[in-house]
């Protein structure tokens, strides 16, 4: 009997006013809630072979708490940074000290909106970047990184 492959687990970050989605500015961001993309994701994860751990959090300093305290239990890392993508070093940082791979993903495509929104301070040590598709930014990016991990590739 072939042997089952381990089921990869992934930390999803959710940043600034993520918990806000579906009410939040829906012309941009869409109507779907957190929970929704969530329940979808968790879905698509399971058909990967794969398990998801969840934080969402309107301060910096437990996003990245949870980043530090997570990489023991993760393989990569799935990051919509929000606003601290253009802002945050101490959250790029703590990416790069988890020493796992990550995909940076927006729903809204930065590099059409406001000129401070396209410079991102993750996207250059990030593995792949995927924006402007909506709550399908989460789904492409999580099948990349699951690829990327099941192929070696950090």
């Amino acid at each position: 009997m072939a042997a089952q492959p381990e089921t990869l687990r992934v930390g999803v970050v959710h940043g600034p006013n993520l918990n806000l989605l579906g009410t939040r500015e829906p012309e941009i961001y869409g109507r779907a809630t957190l929970a929704e993309i969530e329940a979808g994701l968790a879905e698509r994860a399971r058909a990967l072979g794969a398990s998801l751990e969840f934080v969402q959090s309107n301060h910096e300093g437990v996003l990245i708490d949870w980043i530090q305290s997570a990489r023991e239990r993760v393989h990569g890392f799935l990051v919509n940074a929000g606003g601290l993508t253009h802002t945050s070093v101490a959250l790029r940082d703590a990416l790069l000290a988890a020493g796992r791979p990550f995909v940076e993903v927006h729903l809204s495509n930065p590099h059409a909106r406001e000129p401070f929104r396209r410079t991102s301070l993750l996207s250059d040590i990030a593995v792949g970047y995927v924006c402007g598709f909506g709550p399908e930014s989460y789904r492409l990016g999580l099948e990349g990184l699951v690829h990327r991990l099941r192929a070696g590739v950090g």
